[in-house]
């Protein structure tokens, strides 16, 4: 069977752009006024974004600032995740669509074989993590200390991480496969009771996450990851793309999200 979904390839944003770009298009997906959608981005700055309930008493705000990167609140559960040097995906539909239907472990695990397809095609030696006892969960601050059901491993290291939110609207996705670059970046953001605790947890980083880069010996540019995994997609789960834009509504919403949600301290600081 052959589902038809919309392809979006935006620009490098800003944290509160791109968490309102994918709450719009959650709404207009969910609403039927556009079709499900996969989209690839990426951040700039780099910002660090924190999951729905974390407490924002977990940033380092004077190092964050220091650092030149931005903060932002998911919609999604989680940890702290620094995005930068990485390609972003989101999936946006309604909750009633083939491909995203039955419990979210199942549509997790649906889209996760398009997600291990992609990371193939660029040559990663990866796999899918098995579901873990609840004991497994990471406590720290830190996203990508431990791989949670269905994300992508490689070398026994977490590589791709996604996290997913069920609205009213419809179903919201997203995930992001680091490229290249340091990941012990984020602990310079986040407050820790001293200096060597910090340096703990960012050498237990290294020992749980890992880069396409570290894995590859090589950087691969962002527009080929993304190539491979639109083709992934498409192959995995029997979508045909539409390329498109965003809507003037969409522009809109988005917007607005901005304004009232995502780079508003009352959403931000929340927690």
């Amino acid at each position: 069977m052959t589902h038809t979904w919309r392809i979006l390839l935006t620009p490098p944003a800003p944290g509160a752009w791109n968490m309102a770009v994918d709450e719009a298009l959650l709404a207009s997906a969910g609403s039927g006024q556009a079709l499900p959608t996969l989209r690839l981005y990426s951040w700039q700055p780099a910002c660090l974004s924190l999951g729905y309930a974390q407490s924002f008493a977990d940033v380092d705000v004077q190092r964050l600032h220091k650092c030149g990167w931005e903060v932002v609140r998911r919609v999604t559960g989680g940890r702290a995740i620094l995005h930068t040097d990485e390609l972003t995906y989101s999936v946006t539909a309604p909750l009633d669509d083939p491909l995203l239907h039955g419990t979210i472990l199942e549509s997790y695990q649906r889209l996760a074989q398009a997600l291990v397809s992609g990371a193939r095609a660029l040559g990663l030696p990866v796999e899918m993590a098995e579901p873990a006892p609840p004991v497994a969960a990471a406590k720290g601050p830190v996203c990508f200390e431990v791989p949670s059901a269905y994300e992508i491993v490689a070398g026994g290291k977490k590589l791709i991480g996604s996290a997913q939110a069920r609205k009213k609207e419809g179903v919201l996705q997203h995930g992001t496969l680091p490229l290249h670059g340091d990941l012990t970046r984020i602990t310079q953001a986040l407050v820790f009771a001293n200096e060597p605790a910090r340096t703990e947890a960012a050498e237990k980083l290294l020992q749980r996450a890992t880069t396409a880069e570290a894995m590859l010996g090589r950087v691969i540019a962002w527009e080929t990851a993304a190539q491979a995994f639109v083709q992934a997609f498409s192959l995995e789960l029997g979508i045909q793309f539409e390329r498109g834009e965003l809507t003037r509504l969409e522009q809109a919403h988005a917007a607005e999200l901005v304004k009232k949600k995502y780079a508003h301290p009352g959403w931000t600081e929340r927690a």
